[in-house]
């Protein structure tokens, strides 16, 4: 039965199993150690320190490969271009394998552009989104030459063709839609109901549309929309583009409009209660339904475009930590023990922002031990700091132990943030065994450096002016 602190867990089975589909697919006990991508979980521990989130560079371009793949098949002609959504996991070597892939990119930032453009992607590869893009993000976007901007809002359309304006170009631009499809996720996550900040609705499209194209700066390519993130199936996605592809037949009479952005948003499995489909029976399904209201509509598939962006990286990456201590707490309804590693909602915050679940296991060793339920916290002064909320893990796991969670490729580095002046821990990168840094360590140094309060002298506040210290 499940144990009452925790129903929504499976009953008790092996705490050392490492679930398929879950943990990365080159995961596998050597020994009783944990190793990813060839390499032991302990050498990269004793070399890099602990925490650090791992990520297994074949599983990464196997699955780009394979959702791109996957989208082609299903819409035969229909051309598809694959967006990676960079603000799942972003770094010059990510951004290169995406490209190498056959996949182009979205950005949300300047930091983000700045990054894709340092790592030689090619401007034209570059989707720019975002809700609330600065004028100078704008600028640097349109003097780069970025592919495409989508724009949400009508301030947005006119900013991006006054800065195209003065660089003396035509920027291409979607337009997102809100088309009120509830997506199957938490409220969070949840991007295209009618109560929220993205994209224009549906009503109000038309009349956006018409001052787009009598701006002399921009070319209104297509329309965009996303319903939403960790979802499980294509039903969502279905209605959303049905509604869609109504959309662009009414507007496609007026001009031209050939493609139609759907998002991302695939789901993957966090834990072994997750039970995502298969990516290809997403895409046959998104497929079927863009033909079938192109059919009824009287109009061809239009070129589609997609962004996944959690489904490529995050069940390629895992984060490790250190064992810092174990606390068995007594409860009216049973035992939880506590156990606290050397990271947590400073690397990982989604479980404090939108509770979001996932599954861990001893990495340094196997053990046959009995299983306990455990609650992995994190070092934090938060008591919602919590790593993982509820787990089976063997009941002898002690202070010293590697811990690893499974699935944090996407937004665990992208989210990071100094909370006690904790340092960010590095993005490693493991390939046929061979291990090599993506992003460094962060040190306190690094932290210091940006105090602009160290670098001037200690003793009385600059303000200061009389000797009993009155300003």
């Amino acid at each position: 039965m499940p144990h009452p602190l925790a129903p929504q867990l499976p009953d008790a089975a092996d705490a050392d199993a490492l679930v398929e589909g879950v943990w990365p697919a080159s995961a596998e006990r050597v020994d009783g150690a944990l190793h990813v991508g060839g390499a032991d979980v302990r050498a990269i521990a004793a070399e890099h320190g602990t925490p650090f989130l791992l990520v297994d560079e074949a599983v990464v371009r196997d699955r780009a490969r394979r959702i791109r793949l996957a989208f082609e098949a299903a819409f035969g002609d229909a051309r598809v271009d694959v967006y990676y959504a960079g603000k799942a996991l972003l770094t010059a070597d990510v951004a290169r394998w995406m490209r190498e892939e056959g996949l182009v990119l979205d950005v949300a930032t300047g930091g983000e552009l700045a990054v894709a453009l340092r790592a030689g992607v090619e401007p034209a590869a570059i989707g720019f989104h975002g809700n609330n893009k600065s004028e100078a993000e704008i600028a640097a976007g349109v003097e780069a030459g970025v592919g495409t901007f989508v724009l949400d809002s009508p301030i947005e359309a006119e900013r991006v063709a006054a800065a195209a304006e003065r660089a003396g170009r035509v920027q291409r631009v979607r337009l997102r839609i809100s088309v009120g499809v509830h997506a199957s996720t938490h409220e969070f996550l949840a991007t295209s109901h009618e109560d929220q900040k993205f994209g224009v609705p549906l009503d109000e499209a038309p009349a956006l549309v018409a001052r787009i194209r009598e701006l002399p700066g921009l070319e209104l390519v297509g329309l965009h929309t996303h319903i939403g993130s960790q979802i499980f199936d294509a039903d969502g996605f279905a209605e959303s583009a049905r509604r869609m592809l109504a959309l662009h037949a009414s507007l496609g009479a007026d001009g031209q409009l050939p493609e139609l952005n759907l998002g991302g948003g695939f789901g993957i499995a966090y834990t072994a209660a997750d039970s995502p489909e298969p990516i290809e029976a997403i895409a046959a399904g998104l497929a079927d339904a863009v033909r079938t209201a192109a059919d009824e509509l009287g109009i061809p598939v239009p070129r589609i475009a997609i962004e996944p962006g959690r489904w490529i990286v995050g069940p390629a990456g895992i984060s490790v930590y250190t064992v810092g201590t174990v606390k068995p707490v007594r409860l009216g309804e049973g035992t939880r023990t506590y156990v606290s590693v050397d990271g947590g909602m400073g690397d990982n915050p989604r479980p404090a922002l939108y509770g979001a679940q996932y599954s861990a296991r001893i990495a340094s060793r196997s053990s046959d031990a009995e299983p306990a339920l455990v609650r992995v916290a994190g070092r934090h002064c938060e008591s919602g700091d919590i790593v993982v909320d509820a787990e089976w893990l063997p009941g002898d796991v002690a202070p010293g132990d590697l811990l690893a969670v499974a699935a944090t490729g996407a937004y665990c580095h992208s989210l990071a943030s100094n909370y006690n002046l904790a340092p960010r821990p590095p993005v490693l990168a493991v390939r046929d065994g061979e291990v090599r840094a993506l992003v460094r360590r962060e040190s306190i140094d690094d932290l210091l450096a940006r105090d602009a309060g160290l670098e001037r002298p200690a003793g009385r506040h600059a303000s200061a002016t009389t000797d009993d210290g009155a300003a």
